[in-house]
């Protein structure tokens, strides 16, 4: 048996009934989160032209699959464009690996998109979900390629291609031919996110879930990949990765308790920085008109990302894309404006004086020890001094949402009526959480759907009264 086939074994044979029940509710409690980042979406720049090239697409047809927001288009496209909903703000979970991150809430768009095709029950959906994350992030612990200049999609399409095949109650010989197909045609360039950023960096991902969605469609009518997909002659192990190994017979559903939720509205790795700096903000006696300089000891990778390391200079900073990889601009915006969400994110906000002038008093080093720690911690020691030198510091490892501190419900519900007011009432609101909160029990995955297609498309501040 190949190493992809014992993966789809696993897959095949993969049940609700093997997760914890801590591990099924943290699921649900990702569920809610996605869905409220991809709401929170809904009138971004490159998500508005993304749902109007698929409605001219679609003018004439039967689509199978919903779009949140209304509208219908076939599997692939909705997979597509609800994980361009779910990525674009980059507010969406993570996994913290030595040598990689990556986001496996990013399947959500997959799963859910193949699962509404196939009238799979809330079970079914959950269960496939479940299986995106086992894949990807084991894959992340023991096959990282980033510093191989691969980007982390490159280990998701496995995960994409086999939890979408997964959703549509394929045989495991589909599952593998599913996962291959991906996993073959889908190694990306880590470029996706140094230098210059572009919109790519939001849709790189939204690609691979319509790539495995589509792939599990035509596995399901027999087409075949390469079946010796990690270890064969030029295959992912020789070609990107590296030798790795991983016995699929020992996995069970749990790594969705490792993962973890984001607090604030920016690139995963700034999330202890950013608390380190709205805590300081709060001392007596601090002033963000006296800055002369903020220094920030982090971890190499923070460093290395977003902190102006080997990944690039982070102090050209015009765009979205550009300013939620910056850490100098995060730590500055956060630092005057008291907050880190879509708000600040506004074009005219990105380029304003304030933000850009103090973002240019910000000196990032990495540190040895606090390199040591991650990803078990995400360390940050900050200190601000004021023009006469009085310096304020503080250190800060974790946060709500950390795998330390896993956010509950009641704080998961805060953040989705946060993002999704604006586009849902409070009863619209109180209906989609309520059927997210009992997806194993419901008879079909359609439920849910049906909800998102009522959300607006459009902001309405009015919802918000």
């Amino acid at each position: 048996m190949t190493e992809i086939q014992q993966l789809a074994q696993f897959v095949e044979q993969a049940s609700l009934e093997q997760m914890s029940p801590e591990a099924l509710e943290q699921l649900k409690i990702r569920v809610l989160d996605t869905l409220g980042v991809a709401i929170g979406a809904l009138d971004g720049e490159p998500t508005v032209a993304i749902r109007g090239l698929l409605t001219d697409l679609q003018a004439g047809g039967l689509g199978t699959a919903t779009m949140i927001g209304g509208g219908k288009t076939s599997p692939e496209r909705a997979a597509f464009y609800n994980s361009a909903l779910s990525r674009y703000l980059d507010f969406m979970d993570s996994y913290l690996a030595k040598g990689e991150t990556n986001h496996p809430s990013d399947n959500l768009g997959a799963v859910l998109a193949a699962a509404e095709s196939a009238d799979a029950s809330g079970a079914d959906f959950l269960t496939a979900l479940a299986v995106a994350y086992q894949i990807h992030t084991r894959l992340s612990d023991v096959a990282p390629v980033r510093d191989r200049g691969f980007d982390h999609t490159t280990q998701g399409a496995f995960a994409a291609g086999a939890a979408a095949a997964k959703a549509l109650g394929l045989d495991a010989g589909q599952i593998a031919n599913a996962a291959a197909m991906t996993g073959t045609a889908n190694v990306a360039l880590r470029v996706t996110r140094t230098g210059n950023l572009s919109h790519w960096k939001g849709l790189a991902y939204p690609h691979v879930a319509k790539e495995g969605t589509f792939y599990a469609m035509l596995a399901a009518r027999g087409i075949t990949g390469p079946e010796e997909v990690f270890e064969g002659n030029k295959g992912f192990k020789e070609s990107v990765a590296g030798d790795f190994g991983i016995d699929w017979s020992a996995e069970d559903l749990e790594s969705v308790r490792h993962t973890i939720i984001k607090k604030y509205n920016a690139e995963i790795h700034s999330q202890s920085a950013l608390e380190a700096a709205l805590k300081l903000r709060g001392s007596v006696g601090f002033d963000i008109n006296r800055i002369r300089e903020i220094r920030l000891k982090t971890f190499d990778v923070a460093h290395k990302i977003i902190g102006g390391g080997e990944e690039g200079d982070k102090r050209t900073v015009r765009t979205k894309e550009e300013a939620d990889h910056s850490l100098p601009w995060m730590l500055a915006v956060a630092l005057i404006d008291g907050e880190l969400n879509p708000a600040q994110y506004a074009p005219e906000r990105i380029v304003a004086a304030d933000v850009q002038q103090l973002m240019s008093k910000v000196v990032i080093t990495p540190d040895e020890e606090l390199s040591r720690r991650f990803p078990a911690e995400m360390s940050a020691d900050l200190t601000i001094v004021l023009d006469d030198g009085t310096a304020f510091h503080t250190a800060e490892s974790a946060y709500a949402g950390f795998h330390t501190q896993p956010l509950d419900w009641a704080g998961a519900r805060a953040k989705f009526d946060a993002l999704t007011a604006p586009f849902a009432d409070a009863e619209l609101r109180d209906r989609i959480a309520g059927i997210v909160h009992t997806l194993e029990s419901r008879d079909s995955v359609r439920e849910l759907t049906a909800v998102l297609a009522e959300v607006s498309p459009t902001r309405n501040h009015e919802r918000n009264q």
